[in-house]
């Protein structure tokens, strides 16, 4: 059973709780790294433990979110570990995936609804890295 590293921020809360209760169905475990609430919080301080969890092997990969998605984009990719994609809309998310090998959704819980949401959701879950002329690229990310 795959494990997902979820993180939000105050702005992604609502989507998160949401989203969490969506993979679990579909039989997924999850670990929330936070936030818990609405109140106003930073993104990076929810984003990092999220990221060294995919990072250390704890979690297979994540989803995070925040207003724009951006913030939490920018955090989660300063990570050397960490290939992050905002998705705001399925057909992006299929592509991170297969062409980029994400291993964290980024959403943009400000401009979609729950239902596109969960499409987009699906769309990465579902897609698979297609390696070859994409694997060598991918190795040429990491700062050395």
């Amino acid at each position: 059973m795959q494990k997902i590293s979820f993180a939000s921020d105050h702005a992604g809360y609502e989507l998160k709780q949401q989203l969490i209760k969506y993979v679990i169905e579909k039989g997924y475990e999850i670990e929330d790294f936070g936030t818990h609430s609405e109140e106003s919080c930073d993104y990076p301080d929810y984003a990092h433990p999220a990221a060294l969890a995919v990072e250390k092997g704890d979690c297979d990969f994540g989803i995070a979110m925040c207003g724009s998605g951006e913030g939490m984009q920018m955090t989660l990719n300063k990570h050397q570990g960490i290939r992050a994609g905002l998705c705001w809309i399925p057909e992006v998310a299929t592509l991170t995936r297969q062409h980029n090998n994400a291993n964290f959704l980024v959403l943009p819980a400000r401009f979609i609804s729950y239902d596109e949401a969960t499409k987009i959701v699906d769309a990465y879950l579902t897609a698979e890295f297609e390696g070859g002329r994409h694997q060598r690229r991918i190795d040429k990310i990491p700062v050395k």
